[in-house]
């Protein structure tokens, strides 16, 4: 087995078909080359899921607590106190993963409804998102007071994505103010 895993390991072609062996002969069945997702919906409630569970699931609170089987004797993993957990990091993620998704969402609903004010509400996301990838950045480098800029930054862009929100809200409702004048 270790000589296989070695040839495998180590060759400039390393194989990657795979050999299925019934009683009387032998069946070589060719690599995946290309995965879909049949159903994209779905495929994110199973992302959602599996995070969801990996977020209660998780018994060490931070990367520093795993147990020294999972970390090398040569490479310890020390972390400061204000140092965010597991949990807190999936949370953050989601929430940026999350607020994309909505982004793209109202985007799209712009186009195939042909309420093109909608795009704008897309627009007046972007601050925010940008507020959200200030803290994930502060807190990936554990708070570093070098980085508090970050936090000036967070608060100015949270104040400008509050107001071109409200502003495009204001925008969505004349739209259809207008369009509901016409009929």
């Amino acid at each position: 087995m270790a000589s296989t895993t070695t040839l495998l390991l180590h060759s400039p072609n390393p194989s990657c078909a795979h050999t299925h062996r019934s009683s009387n002969s032998t069946q070589t069945l060719k690599p995946i080359k290309k995965v879909t997702i049949a159903d994209p919906k779905k495929a994110i409630g199973c992302l959602f899921g599996v995070g969801l569970a990996l977020t209660l699931v998780v018994a060490p609170a931070s990367a520093a607590e795993l147990p020294p089987p999972l970390l090398a004797s040569s490479f310890q993993l020390t972390e400061p106190a204000n140092a965010l957990s597991l949990p807190t990091w999936a949370i953050h993620v989601s929430s940026v993963a999350e607020w994309i998704t909505a982004m793209a969402l109202v985007w799209q609903y712009g186009e195939k409804s042909g309420f093109e004010s909608w795009k704008g509400l897309s627009w007046g996301m972007v601050p925010l998102l940008g507020g959200a990838f200030c803290a994930c950045t502060w807190h990936f480098f554990y708070n570093s007071e070098s980085l508090e800029v970050l936090v000036a930054l967070q608060a100015a862009l949270t104040m400008i994505g509050n107001a071109t929100m409200c502003y495009a809200a204001f925008r969505i409702y004349k739209s259809s103010e207008e369009s509901s004048q016409d009929l």
